[in-house]
């Protein structure tokens, strides 16, 4: 059987890029398939993106109500199976959990039984309740158990260097995370751990990793886990590829990373456990020896393969559209693995979900719907009414004139004339307004002696198609050429401008190339302080074609970027 794991960076984006939930996933070609940052709060679950033929899912999504929180990660688990009742598969697992801690409200499943299929953690006593709910209310794991193991689908917090509060909240992350592993394996649990860590474990999984890099307590942590560190877990791909460099599975979006393979490895498989083999020696025997057959990274989803775009081109980014997640997947391919006996789909399969199945509204789709409704017979009744006036306005001016007093006309051909323009009109052609101005002109001196009217009117009619002068004629044509000679001035300003703007510009030292500009977006006494950067794509300092590195502040003071 195969397993994978995708950082999708926005399911519906993926969906919409593949065609259907269901192309995605068999794209990835794996029995087990576990998605980090979906992007889906509970209320966005539909069965577009939540279900498909032959998968059964499991969801967990954000809770929190913290700003920036919202509709912010979120993981789900697929398993392709032939049936979801009565099935001895592997891939259909016997139960499911979503969090990690044990105290999340229907944490289990929509009216799940209550009992524990899993170890609870031990050790936990010096965080309280609402402390293990905010560890879980980011929608960050979901635990299933296949029988012969457990797989912890995650999506590890990101926390920057100097960001205490996320800082404190990943170590609490990892340190509930790992309680549990343990209770597990106390149990004699097969673990298999996958997801988006958020940690590059060595050097080696990372370009442009610094003397002090591994001494990173996250990093530290991480090889703690492993055999080599005297762990139990082994890092599936590094086990595979101990020598493999440059394996990156995450490159940053707004520098190019892609172009050079310029990332870090920080989606990973480990495992944990003894072998399924019985009555053997278990000395040299585990699950990773005996059952991994293969692990590696598919490249073929990464957006922008190494050289399929000139560094050049990147131009920081501006007009250049790559379809598809930041992350590439990882998979491993296990064997030998037997079936289980017969069981059902867990409760917490999204099969069972009310708003996902009809089964009951929810209040917010209820109001959206009716709203809808109501918008749509709003909709309805304005146009049959405008329709109903407009049929009278007709009416009434066939009974009364053929055509628009004249002086009602002039006063709307100045009206259209002294409006506001947009800056778009000040470079419409000119033949553009000429053919607005002439269409109304013409309305004014069309010959109607045909049409049954007074004689008065009649006469003022033939007046102006007796090629004598026209007042609104003259106006509308010196009107024309005022607005003709506006755009024309408008266009010369914006050519100054832009010549200034560029002008304004700084060359890179590397390549001689115009710079991109950026604004410090990160708090801080530089906080929205604008600053130019070399535009090409990051990548190694060795390559000449890569990013320059140079760096320099908007306003008169300037520095080169740090290393």
């Amino acid at each position: 059987m195969k397993i994978a794991t995708y950082n999708v960076n926005g399911l519906r984006p993926r969906i919409s890029q593949y065609g259907s939930l269901r192309k995605l996933l068999d794209s990835l070609d794996s029995d087990i398939i576990c998605l980090q940052e979906t992007k889906l709060s509970r209320q966005e679950l539909r069965a577009d993106v939540v279900s498909a033929d032959g998968y059964e899912s499991f969801f967990s999504c954000t809770r929190s109500i913290e700003k920036g929180r919202t509709g912010y990660s979120g993981v789900v688990t697929f398993c392709k199976v032939q049936s979801a009742f009565s099935s001895n598969e592997v891939a259909l697992p016997v139960d499911a959990e979503e969090g990690f801690t044990g105290v999340l409200e229907n944490s289990r499943g929509f009216g799940s039984r209550k009992h524990d299929f899993l170890a609870r953690a031990d050790g936990l006593e010096e965080f309280d309740r609402d402390e293990l709910l905010k560890i879980d209310s980011e929608g960050r794991c979901i635990i299933t158990d296949h029988g012969h193991f457990v797989i912890f689908n995650i999506y590890g917090p990101r926390a920057a260097c100097d960001d205490a509060e996320r800082i404190e909240f990943k170590l609490s992350f990892y340190k509930i995370l790992q309680k549990r592993w343990e209770a597990l394996m106390r149990k004699g649990r097969r673990i298999i751990v996958v997801g988006d860590f958020n940690i590059a474990p060595s050097s080696i999984d990372r370009c442009d990793a610094g003397p002090d890099f591994e001494n990173n307590e996250f990093r530290v942590w991480f090889r703690s886990l492993l055999v080599e560190s005297g762990g139990l877990f082994f890092d599936v791909f590094r086990a595979k590829h101990p020598e493999r460099t440059e394996a990156y599975t995450c490159w940053s979006t707004n520098t190019g990373g892609e172009i050079f393979n310029f990332g870090s490895r920080i989606d990973h498989i480990i495992t944990a456990g003894s072998c399924l083999h019985e009555n053997i020696d278990p000395e040299g025997h585990n699950f990773f020896s005996c059952h991994v057959k293969d692990c590696d990274i598919l490249t073929q989803f990464k957006r922008c393969k190494p050289g399929t775009m000139p560094s050049y081109r990147w131009k920081g980014g501006k007009n250049i559209k790559m379809e598809g997640s930041d992350h590439a997947p990882v998979f491993m391919s296990l064997t030998d693995i037997p079936d289980i006996h017969q069981h059902n789909t867990p409760s917490l399969s999204i099969r069972y979900c009310p708003q996902v199945r009809g089964c009951q509204q929810t209040l917010v789709s209820m109001l959206s719907r009716s709203k809808s409704t109501e918008e749509t017979k709003v909709d309805e009744q304005s146009v049959a009414s405008l329709d109903e006036e407009i049929k009278v306005q007709n009416h009434e001016l066939r009974v009364k004139s053929p055509i628009l007093n004249r002086t009602e006309m002039k006063k709307k051909l100045k009206k259209s004339q002294s409006s506001q323009l947009s800056l778009k009109s000040f470079f419409q052609s000119s033949s553009t307004a000429n053919k607005e101005v002439k269409s109304m002109t013409a309305e004014l001196s069309v010959d109607h002696t045909s049409d049954s009217v007074e004689g008065s009117e009649t006469e003022v009619l033939k007046f102006t198609t007796k090629g004598e002068p026209d007042e609104s004629r003259c106006e509308s044509d010196a009107c024309n050429s005022s607005q003709t000679d506006k755009s024309q001035s408008a266009q010369l300003e914006w050519q100054r401008i832009q010549q200034f703007m560029q002008s304004s510009i700084p060359v890179c030292k590397g390549h001689g190339e115009q710079c991109v500009s950026r604004v410090v977006k990160k708090a801080g006494p530089t906080f929205g302080r604008r600053f130019y950067v070399c535009a090409r794509a990051e990548g190694p300092a060795s390559n000449p074609e890569a990013n320059c590195g140079y760096f320099k502040w908007a306003d008169s003071r300037s520095k080169r970027k740090q290393g």
